[in-house]
């Protein structure tokens, strides 16, 4: 449910395979520069950043792949500034790259570089995150999950699960990221079925284990009566573990703990009962993008959404699949 992605979508039955990915190399470059020589692709990226064990997940699957595909890879690191961003695709115009794809930091402000690149004639894709922008010309497709569809999920399993007056924090992602803004509206969508469950409390941790640390003391100490953390991913929801132990009180017991990734910390966690569910949301998008990379370059139709496959896990479940996890 995307409100950013607004052209018929009905290829949205072509789901590809997730890949595994192992092995090295995570150097912040790959490839050689420039585009268009011999028959290599040269494909320009940007990452948010490394804020979280999901990311460098994300990074790593992407670098590998494209070695693994034969793609010449310049990579880009923002730091989580769309401004560093916006740097990096002009910077990718300008070297005359074959594909441009990126994860945004937040989902408005790219018309304007966007425009530029399909004016260069060099396709865009979009991975893990959306753009909101109403001319969807300037971008393939969309490769990623349903966020809204990981709220969602992430409420139905409180509204299963509780009985009686239940008050909610939640540790939103950073602001006006997609992930941030669909996977609340996904989870206040299913508790709304229950008037008793409120959120009493939200305030962005920005995605990482120091936020949700720092945001979860402060609620601590401004927040009576506590039931539980919904954290928009697993980085948070371990930093508000750390508070909540601080604190005296135990995690998933004292005060139940939903998260969103499935990172293995996380499902380490979740495996030792100190968080309560959460909501697979996968990384490993890397041979996913080089496939639809080759096919934008060749001038080939594609879908113009992708979305990966994604489940949800117990303590039980997590612990069933732990030492097989990859990331």
């Amino acid at each position: 449910m995307f409100k950013k992605i607004t052209k018929a979508a009905g290829a949205l039955a072509l789901l590809a395979t997730l890949a595994a990915c192992g092995g090295s190399d995570s150097g912040s470059d790959g490839g050689s520069g420039g585009g268009n020589g011999d028959s290599a692709i040269t494909m320009g990226f940007s990452q948010v950043g490394a804020e979280s064990g999901w990311r460098t997940a994300n990074t790593k699957s992407i670098q590998e792949a494209a070695e693994a595909a034969g793609i010449n890879l310049q990579f880009s690191d923002a730091q989580q500034k769309q401004e560093n961003q916006i740097k990096a695709i002009r910077s990718f115009i300008q070297q005359k790259v074959d594909v441009i794809a990126f994860s945004p930091v937040v989902e408005t402000g790219w018309d304007a570089v966007l425009l530029e690149a399909k004016r260069a004639g060099i396709p865009v894709i979009l991975t893990d995150r959306a753009v909101d922008s109403e001319d969807t010309s300037l971008y393939e497709t969309f490769l990623g999950s349903d966020f809204v569809e990981e709220g969602r999920k992430a409420g139905q399993w409180l509204v299963d699960n509780t009985e009686g007056p239940v008050n909610v924090v939640e540790l939103q992602g950073t602001t006006g990221a997609a992930p941030a803004i669909d996977r609340k509206e996904g989870f206040e969508e299913i508790i709304a079925q229950r008037p008793d469950i409120e959120i009493v409390a939200s305030q962005s941790g920005d995605f990482t284990r120091a936020g949700g640390k720092q945001v979860m003391e402060a609620f601590l100490n401004s927040t009576d009566d506590i039931d539980v953390v919904y954290a928009h991913n697993d980085d948070m929801g371990l930093g508000a573990i750390e508070a909540i132990k601080a604190a005296g009180l135990q995690p998933g017991t004292d005060i139940k703990i939903i998260t969103v990734d499935a990172v293995k910390d996380g499902m380490t966690a979740l495996a030792n009962g100190e968080i309560n569910f959460i909501v697979e949301c996968n990384p490993l998008l890397g041979e996913q993008l080089m496939d639809l990379a080759k096919k934008v370059v060749a001038g080939e139709e594609v879908p113009e959404r992708v979305v990966t496959e994604e489940t949800t896990f117990t303590p039980e479940q997590a612990k069933a699949v732990l030492d097989e996890r990859q990331y």
